[in-house]
């Protein structure tokens, strides 16, 4: 029950921080959850391979992976795609 009630806590609390962040702050903000995504993927990694031969633990470990995975990929797209709306625009003269 408690661990419900952190997660609620945790969800209202995660929606209200990020509302408030000015868009410039957006970028850093992402790039830090793509590291914390990279830390998943270690521990991710390093739960998988201390399982045993359960065949359940071992599916859920692999997705585990592969989600943390997707995570990170795409959220480096997204902060490149941001940090490229900022880049001159170079004009080329014929």
């Amino acid at each position: 029950m408690l661990l419900i009630f952190v997660f609620v806590l945790s969800i209202f609390l995660g929606v209200e921080l990020i509302s408030k962040v000015p868009s410039q702050l957006h970028t850093p903000l992402m790039s830090g959850s793509n590291a914390i995504s990279g830390i998943t993927i270690v521990g991710a990694l390093l739960a998988l391979n201390h399982v045993t031969n359960d065949t359940l633990s071992i599916v859920i470990g692999v997705a585990a992976v592969a989600f943390a995975t997707i995570n990170v990929v795409g959220g480096y797209a997204v902060t490149d795609r941001m940090l490229a709306m900022f880049k001159k625009k170079v004009k080329v003269e014929k």
